[in-house]
């Protein structure tokens, strides 16, 4: 064996998953068998055992890659690889193999290897270089860097070199370089570091990020982010954030994870929206273990301020406080809006119980008071606040002001406050303005209201809304058509005035396309109508926009048939408008309200005689049920036959004497039976208790199923047997 050569090599072999494993490394000698043919043994540098003996056989296929593989396939699915150190010692091995097999060394394949072994032989056989990185050394930096560009080539190079770094002292060891090059000015060597820890970042692995961010590397990792070497002069970060930013607590953390996690979070968010550059399309999940990391920083504050039972609580005892000067509230109310942005990133339950946790530390009563002061910045700053909880929960919001409006706070709402503080934006672009104007529109959409039988918020809300707070919000609409050229009565004919008509025809024309009777019974309510038919008779007969707008509403209420406003408008202003005969609009309006009248009329007439067809069957029913009472009492009085009628009334009154001799019998008689004969045979029920001169109720059996022999009874007897009313 001392003959042959050996060569350092690392040996792998194809796994059932189609992945290589390591084997160990070890040295490689070609050993003639007793065939002529090759050896290939591999034993162990570390304990000297053979870790493979594979004998090259003719028919066996094998491939030289780069100079510095070898693959093989022994059988299916059973691959094996040799990973040399150096080429002269894989091209001599290759040379022996391809003795044995006839071949011309020159060529890299002797036979097809199996699909499976060709799939990532490079990815996996080249990472050999990664195993064991450089030592951190400043000589290292330049290959340290070369090893960390290279591994992005493939996914496999990039998971095997972060395994390699997951080594926690080699990162800090590669950190300490950092003052290490500053000290002695090596330029190129922080550019090197750049790279490497900007590589690092991209490997994207949270083990790799938690040593990254530690208290005692993060400010180096910032250190090396500086020397950019796209850069003509490296960025001071690091004075940056320890001299400019300082961190102010608004009320003191007395939990040190707290404070830690709280720092931690502000340098790792600085780092990712300063100091790493943007990522492109194609490398915008290349950095989700880090939103990862922010992610569950922020969670984890959040989480533990809510569970502070003193901290919030604080915050909001002294925004309302009104004897703090600005400085300390712009603070408080600058710590509430970040909050209020970490808690977006919550999950919908997580969220719920977060801002239920501060509606009951009192965050709408603190906003209320921050309202009501005279700094716009700061209310500007609490409408922010605001915002997040009417984006989170409006009917939370609802609810408070509707307690408010209970506790006679009229001029004090907090919803007023937020009008009054729309109306009073001093922005030229009315970007506050346009905020709170939309807050306003999501509190009072109908749509996200609740709409319950036991809790009906919708109605609730709409309607103290519009009578206490809808004169605030028209105030400057109120402000603008006051001028004196408003006043005069000829205005509604002017052109200048005919544009504010058409936009409040233009807003009346929406509410009713609404169709909803609690603002048609408004209109009613205030004959809001009437200065839209003033406007129209005072426009006379110019074909102008006023009069199509008004002719086109009144058309709209006819064709889709409201009927509350077609009443009012016809009962009201028939008589004034029916000598309009230039359009149809308004005799169809009258034709329209007859014929709806009428279709009420003929209801009403309907319901009254089924009323009186209903009382008269009842009067029926209570006349039978005197008569039963009577012919009661006559049987237990003896009387076994009827009292004779009056003759003269006898043959008019056949019918009734029928009746009543049914009503009489259904006392005495259970049910008319049938004798063997065909014969109906009437019995009486007696129970005891009719010897002693009492009755019970007598009880009515059903007649028996044979309809045809009883309707030959009927003819011949028919004035011998009750007739049953029906």
């Amino acid at each position: 064996m001392a003959d042959n050569p050996s060569h350092r090599v690392k040996l792998y072999a194809l796994n059932e998953n189609k992945q290589w494993d390591y084997l160990g490394s070890g040295n490689v000698t070609s050993v003639p068998s007793e065939s002529q043919g090759v050896f290939l043994v591999v034993r162990s540098e570390s304990s000297d055992s053979q870790i493979l003996e594979s004998e090259v056989l003719p028919d066996t296929p094998y491939q030289k890659q780069k100079d510095t593989l070898i693959v093989w396939s022994e059988a299916e699915n059973h691959g094996m690889a040799l990973s040399f150190r150096d080429s002269e010692g894989c091209h001599e091995t290759w040379e022996a193999i391809c003795r044995v097999q006839g071949k011309d060394p020159s060529v890299n394949v002797t036979q097809d290897l199996l699909d499976d072994l060709e799939e990532e032989i490079d990815e996996t056989l080249e990472t050999d270089d990664l195993d064991e990185l450089p030592n951190c050394e400043l000589s290292k930096l330049k290959q340290i860097a070369n090893l960390v560009t290279s591994a992005f080539d493939s996914p496999l190079r990039r998971r095997r070199l972060a395994l390699v770094l997951e080594n926690e002292t080699y990162i800090k060891k590669l950190l300490q370089l950092l003052q290490s090059c500053e000290n002695v000015g090596y330029t190129e060597g922080l550019y090197h570091l750049h790279t490497i820890i900007k590589g690092i970042f991209f490997l994207d692995k949270t083990a790799l990020l938690e040593i990254l961010f530690s208290d005692e590397c993060i400010m180096s990792v910032i250190g090396c982010l500086e020397y950019d070497p796209a850069l003509d002069q490296p960025k001071k970060h690091r004075e940056f954030l320890t001299q400019n930013a300082n961190f102010k607590e608004v009320i003191p953390i007395t939990t040190c994870k707290l404070r830690q996690r709280i720092h931690q979070t502000y340098r790792v968010q600085y780092i990712q929206d300063i100091l790493l550059p943007t990522p492109s399309v194609l490398e915008e999940n290349c950095l989700t273990a880090l939103k990862t990391f922010i992610f569950l920083n922020k969670m984890e504050i959040i989480h533990m301020l809510q569970s502070d039972d003193k901290f919030l609580p604080q915050i909001f005892e002294q925004l309302k406080d009104k004897t703090i000067d600005n400085d300390k509230r712009h603070e408080l109310l600058f710590f509430l809006k970040e909050f209020g942005a970490f808690a977006q990133i919550l999950k919908p339950r997580s969220k719920d119980a977060l801002f239920k946790t501060l509606t009951q530390m009192g965050i709408l009563p603190t906003i209320k008071v921050i309202m009501s002061l005279d700094d716009f910045q700061i209310k500007s700053s609490a409408i922010d606040i605001f915002a997040y909880l009417v984006e989170h929960s409006p009917s939370v919001i609802r609810e408070f002001i509707l307690e408010e409006d209970q506790q006679n706070e009229k001029g004090s709402l907090l919803i007023n406050l937020v009008i009054k503080q729309m109306i009073c934006d001093t922005d030229p672009e009315q970007a506050g303005a346009l905020h709170i104007m939309g807050l306003l529109r999501f509190i009072l959409d109908p749509d996200n209201m609740i709409a319950m039988p036991q809790k009906c918020e919708r109605s609730k809300f709409l309607n103290f809304f519009y009578k206490q707070c809808m004169h605030n919000v028209i105030l400057p609409l109120w402000a603008t058509t006051s001028e004196d050229t408003f006043e005069e009565d000829h205005i509604l004919g002017d052109d200048i005035n005919n544009k504010y008509c058409l936009r409040a025809l233009r807003l009346m024309r929406r509410i009713i396309g609404l169709k909803d009777e609690v603002y048609n019974r408004y209109i009613i309510k205030g004959n809001l109508f009437e200065p839209v038919v003033n406007a129209f008779l005072n426009n006379g007969t110019r074909y102008n926009m006023l009069n199509s707008a008004v002719i086109e509403l009144f058309e709209y209420i006819r064709e889709e048939n409201i009927k509350s406003l077609l009443a009012h408008v016809v009962e009201k202003f028939y008589k004034t408008l029916e000598w309009i005969e230039y359009v149809q609009t308004f005799k169809n309006l009258k034709i329209k309200y007859e014929q709806e009248k009428e279709r009420k009329s003929q209801k009403s007439l309907n319901s009254l005689q089924n009323s009186k067809m209903l009382l008269s069957r009842a009067r029926d029913l209570g006349k039978n049920e005197v008569s039963c009472k009577e012919d009661k009492e006559n049987i237990e009085e003896g009387e076994s036959g009827m009292k004779p009628l009056e003759s003269d009334f006898q043959d008019d009154c056949d019918t009734s004497m029928e009746t009543e001799k049914t009503t009489e019998n259904e006392d005495k008689v259970n049910l008319p039976k049938r004798t063997s004969s065909g014969d109906l045979k009437f019995t009486y029920s007696h129970s005891s208790g009719d010897a002693n001169g009492t009755d019970n109720p007598m009880r009515l059996v059903d007649y028996s199923d044979d309809e045809e022999e009883e309707d030959k009874e009927d003819e011949t007897a028919s004035r011998k047997r009750p007739h049953l009313n029906p």
